[in-house]
């Protein structure tokens, strides 16, 4: 597995106008797939409008200890796009004058901002909801690391983390060499200082992505695998698991492009669309804040640079009134979070 970003590689699909002049082209036969916009506006959805703000997913920076061969943000660690202390203080202020009831923290590995800490302590104290999406090696990966399933605990944070499969050869396939053993360490820190235990109100929650070019099972039954292996072979006892579907861009779409799977997942995805799902997709009350401040739809969107149909764009310029009554920017990815039983950060949504 490569230990360089696309970034890094200067690999083409490190360009968000090339990602989306994939995802817009038409088949080899000369066919264009259907349009997501079009299949949503036939359902009632014209145009698409959110149901309000009520969660921020903040992405402090795309650093990460790992690089994940399936990763959107194509994180790793020679990405040095961090959040500041100044753009973190603009977020604090957009909350105060918001209805934002959570906010999701996200990367890369969130932990490794230098401001990651005061940025938590700062939300805790202004009452919010606080999730982190921990990659659990980091944990490990270092002494300065090792406190922070108890730093976790002090400000009830909400860990999500991905763990792509219950065996350590799927999951390293995935993730890298050792994470798997790694994981399992950390989980077991986390579950020593209450996550996942019955009745502790501190909630760890794991996140399954698909090891290839194919939807995700059903999560209620996945989960339920998921319970009985960790438990019998290491003890752990987590909250719930999130089935979420891989979207076709950064890392994924070389993927998809580089092993000829690109079109038959696109097929999958088109062919798996699901009305039911269109109403909770998370664009609908999320909005996405990138490392530098300026504000997405969704943090796909983020990552392919297609910013909020606003004239305000940056969280400085915070403006509830207008976000709330905007347009959502869609394209093919979409497919993504409504094929199947759908997917959202939290999951399933039919």
């Amino acid at each position: 597995m490569s230990k360089k970003s696309l970034k890094g590689s200067n690999h083409d699909f490190s360009d968000s106008f090339i990602q989306l002049d994939v995802l817009n082209r038409p088949s080899a036969n000369g066919e264009k797939f259907p349009s997501f916009k079009e299949k949503v506006s036939n359902l009632g959805f014209k145009p698409f409008k959110p149901t309000g703000i009520d969660i921020l997913q903040v992405n402090v920076g795309k650093m990460c200890n790992q690089v994940c061969k399936h990763c959107h943000v194509d994180a790793g660690p020679d990405r040095k796009e961090i959040m500041t202390r100044e753009t973190m203080r603009q977020i604090l202020e957009a909350i105060k004058i918001s209805k934002v009831k959570s906010v999701d923290l996200t990367g890369g590995a969130p932990e490794m901002n230098p401001e990651f800490r005061w940025f938590v302590e700062e939300l805790s104290a202004l009452g919010c909801h606080i999730l982190v999406r921990c990659n659990l090696t980091i944990i490990l990966a270092n002494p300065k690391y090792n406190d922070l399933p108890a730093f976790f605990k002090k400000h009830k944070v909400e860990v999500v983390s991905s763990l792509p499969h219950f065996s350590a050869k799927r999951t390293d396939a995935q993730r890298g060499e050792g994470v798997f053993e790694k994981s399992i360490k950390a989980l077991q820190l986390l579950n020593a200082v209450g996550y996942g235990m019955p009745d502790s109100g501190l909630a760890l929650n794991l996140v399954y992505n698909p090891s290839g070019a194919f939807l995700p099972p059903g999560q209620e039954s996945l989960e339920l695998d998921f319970k009985r292996k960790l438990r019998s072979e290491y003890n752990i006892e987590f909250n719930s698991l999130f089935a979420i579907t891989n979207i076709p861009i950064s890392r994924f779409l070389e993927y998809l492009v580089s092993t000829g799977n690109y079109e038959a997942y696109m097929d999958k995805l088109i062919g798996a669309f699901n009305p039911e799902t269109v109403s909770g997709v998370m664009c609908r009350n999320t909005i996405s804040v990138g490392w530098d401040g300026y504000l997405f739809d969704c943090d796909f969107n983020q990552m392919l640079d297609l910013k909020v149909g606003t004239k305000n764009q940056h969280i400085s310029e915070f403006d509830t009134n207008a976000l709330e009554n905007r347009n959502i920017i869609l394209n093919q990815h979409c497919y993504g979070c409504t094929a199947g039983a759908g997917s959202s950060c939290g999951g399933e949504i039919a």
